[in-house]
């Protein structure tokens, strides 16, 4: 399991404006999430809270957990101490009672779980009947063209270096195929009703782009799902 608590603050700081978190995947799930105003949502992994934000400024009441106590902080200090924040694992029963909520955010924030059949599972509970999980995950066709040698259908570990706002820091993954995934995900009693591939945000600076983004609609870097809870 990678451990923010060593990066937090470069982690943070690198997101508010890079472009795949700020200008893809972050509007991407604000807009897959919907109208969520006057809703109870839960961002799973919620980091530093920017996610979280966005939803409450649609109208939601948010809480929000993450691993990284620093992570939590940082969600605490941009969000207020009335909002319900709390250090937990995804990978262990969550701290919230039964159809607790009506949406779940978790954007990627699974692919650091070998198991995703029980946190998935967890989060089933804590939905309400009709309820919505969208979530965010590395998509698993850039698993393959960037590790063409390897395994695409095993489920497999594996460590990337990044720098974020100077600092270096190495991030370790489980990668899964695509049916691994949607079997995961209907395994833990969800209907997937969404399988998104979106571009990135009109809104985006073009000094942020790739050169050849006017050939480009989209990127082939993370997979989105809206899942609903019968």
């Amino acid at each position: 399991m990678t451990d923010y608590d060593t990066f937090a603050q470069a982690y943070a700081a690198a997101n508010e404006t890079s472009l795949l978190n700020a200008w893809y995947a972050r509007p991407a799930m604000v807009e897959l999430a919907g109208d969520v105003a006057g809703a109870r949502v839960l961002d799973a992994g919620c980091g530093s809270g920017p996610l979280a934000a966005s939803l409450r400024d649609g109208g939601a009441t948010v809480s929000g957990f993450d691993l990284s106590a620093d992570m939590v902080a940082l969600a605490r200090e941009r969000l207020g101490d009335d909002v319900d924040l709390r250090v937990a694992d995804l990978g262990e029963p969550l701290p919230y009672q039964d159809d607790a909520f009506d949406v779940a955010v978790c954007s990627l924030a699974l692919h650091y779980l070998r198991d995703w059949v029980a946190p998935l599972t967890e989060l089933r509970r804590v939905l309400r009947p009709g309820g919505r999980l969208v979530v965010s995950v590395p998509h698993p066709a850039a698993y393959l063209v960037n590790y063409p040698g390897r395994d695409y259908f095993a489920v497999t570990r594996y460590s990337e270096e990044f720098e974020f706002a100077g600092v270096s820091a190495v991030l370790t993954y489980w990668h899964r195929p695509l049916h691994a995934m949607t079997d995961a995900f209907t395994g833990a009693g969800f209907r997937i009703a969404v399988v998104s591939e979106p571009p990135w945000s009109p809104d985006t600076p073009v000094d942020l782009l790739p050169a050849n983004a006017k050939e480009r609609t989209a990127f082939v870097c993370f997979l989105f799902f809206v899942l609903e809870a019968p």
